[in-house]
């Protein structure tokens, strides 16, 4: 059955942003389990982070093969697979005693990301929408990653005062799996226009490989994994560690954070707090203004508040405050991201096209996590890689200034 309204809450949209938010609980509450495994088995801090940074590489690389699946075969076989991969990444590493255990169980933990997460969820609400909805939908189900992300870190820094690491796992992996129960409400979206269902993938491929745009577009999304999983993987620790103390009588202690690893849990769930209206908003804006020059504006705020934030003495009060301002940023680039790939190359392999350029969003999430534990690791300090998280910011404002947002189709009639 196709779906053929023009409304905007759908149950297609419904779904999605409910695995959305199940795949992005588990996948933001990594960086809090970075202390209690490596200080169990006294491991270096880049040991762990290794293992997120595979994590991340692996999910680069598996969203192009899982939207290519979910395009062939059919979305929800794509999660289904994605969903069984994702659980048995954690169960496995809920009983790993080594790195190497960690580095490779996460490999399948990012492949069960990349189908649950946006370039298989996006493609399917970019197709499912209509014209007038697109962007405003795009940017609802990208908030359903923020909720999760709000939801995910305190969870799971609650379950660590009850109970090991390990068993969290478990239970992550148990509310994974219940993403499968919300699949039969993904009806199979309705069909694409007739010029682009006459084009076949390579040919889909070849058009976007030669235009420069999707090259800037490939090469801008990449300080966004940087910074994105940088501060996720290493924010709670680098509060934890360098934080002023939080005062006994502060509105902070009156609701239950007292410590600074609480605050660090915290923060991450307030960036996912302010990310739900940051992309609604990125959504709103995107179907009225060009959305290159929304994602040079992003990634320009984005630069900014992270060259003040660590220029600042950091203090809870400014944890707060960052985490909040950057919140409005944090995902809205996803939404106007995957749009003008939607926009310029048309829908009917939008998955695939966004997972390749997804690839090079985890290129950088790999870096930044990787290079975040290697340089602590070097002098005690997160501050260099902060730093080049600012430089790879300013490259993207700048870069996607040149983009052309004319829809191929036009520029080829």
């Amino acid at each position: 059955m196709t779906q053929s309204n023009n409304s905007l809450i759908t149950p297609i949209l419904v779904s999605t942003c409910i695995i959305t938010i199940i795949c992005f609980s588990v996948r933001s509450s990594f960086g809090i389990f970075q202390i209690p495994i490596a200080s169990e088995f006294g491991w270096l801090r880049s040991e762990f982070s290794i293992a997120i940074a595979i994590q991340n590489l692996s999910w680069g690389i598996g969203q192009p093969i899982f939207a290519a699946i979910g395009e062939k075969f059919g979305d929800r076989k794509a999660i289904f697979a994605g969903a069984i991969l994702y659980a048995l990444g954690l169960i496995l590493s809920s009983s790993a005693t080594t790195p190497s255990e960690h580095h490779l169980y996460n490999i399948l933990v990012g492949f069960g990301i990349a189908g649950t997460g946006f370039g298989v969820i996006l493609a399917v609400i970019g197709r499912s929408s209509s014209a007038e909805n697109r962007s405003m939908s795009l940017g609802i189900a990208t908030a359903a990653g923020s909720v999760g992300q709000m939801i995910g870190p305190p969870l799971a820094e609650f379950l660590l005062g009850l109970m090991s690491w390990g068993n969290v796992f478990l239970i992550f992996s148990g509310l994974i799996l219940t993403i499968i129960f919300f699949l039969p409400m993904m009806r199979s979206p309705r069909k694409t226009g007739k010029v682009i269902l006459n084009e076949n993938m390579g040919q889909a491929l070849a058009k976007a490989f030669s235009d420069p745009s999707y090259t800037l577009i490939f090469l801008g999304f990449f300080s966004c994994g940087f910074q994105l999983a940088f501060v996720t993987a290493h924010f709670p620790a680098f509060i934890t560690e360098m934080c002023g103390p939080i005062a006994p009588d502060s509105i902070l202690a009156s609701i239950g954070i007292t410590t600074s690893s609480a605050l660090g849990a915290t923060a991450i769930a307030l960036i996912g707090f302010a990310n739900i209206g940051g992309t609604i908003i990125a959504g709103f804006l995107g179907k009225s203004y060009s959305k290159k020059d929304l994602l040079a504006y992003i990634y320009t705020g984005r630069t900014l508040l992270a060259a003040i934030f660590i220029i600042l003495p950091m203090t809870p009060l400014t944890v707060i405050i960052f985490s909040l301002t950057m919140g409005l940023l944090w995902l809205a680039t996803v939404p106007i991201t995957s749009g003008l790939i939607a926009q310029i190359y048309g829908l009917k392999y939008m998955g695939t096209l966004y997972g390749i350029v997804f690839l090079s969003h985890q290129l950088g999430s790999f870096l930044g996590v990787w290079l975040g534990g290697y340089l602590y690791d070097l002098d005690g300090s997160y501050t260099t890689v902060w730093w080049v998280g600012v430089g790879v910011g300013a490259f993207s404002a700048i870069i996607h200034i040149p983009v052309r947002e004319q829809p191929m189709i036009e520029r080829l009639a």
